[in-house]
């Protein structure tokens, strides 16, 4: 159940939605539309994805959505890159960084709920 209590990871996830969201109308607007749906869409989904593992069902629902939302930060880190290296697009000031931030917590969440599933089910055994 979702808490009230500060996260990290959701408040992270949240900041870059609004931050990609900010970016992509940008793109929008300079006609950039097939680079800055894509960008959206994998962006917003980190966040979506670690909010709903808020809510999982299980330890092991909870560790399939961290993973969804590092896939989605692997997508969106391949279009923040493409927009910077290009000299046709706006540059995505801070979005690399913020991915760094938010790649890292998610590993960490995953390998620690791994872990401690596996140390779970061997207790259970």
């Amino acid at each position: 159940m979702r808490s009230d209590k500060p996260n990290l990871i959701v408040d992270l996830t949240f900041e870059f939605s609004i931050k990609i969201i900010e970016f992509t109308e940008i793109l929008d607007k300079e006609n950039k539309r097939v680079v800055a749906n894509q960008l959206l869409k994998s962006g917003t989904s980190i966040g979506a994805n670690t909010w709903e593992a808020q809510n999982a069902e299980s330890k092991r629902d909870f560790i399939h959505k961290f993973k969804i939302a590092a896939t989605e930060a692997d997508e969106s880190e391949y279009w923040v890159k493409l927009c910077a290296a290009s000299s046709h697009y706006p540059e995505p000031k801070g979005l690399q960084e913020r991915l760094t931030s938010i790649s890292k917590v998610l590993s960490k969440i995953i390998a620690t709920s791994k872990l401690s599933n596996q140390h779970i089910s061997k207790s259970s055994n």
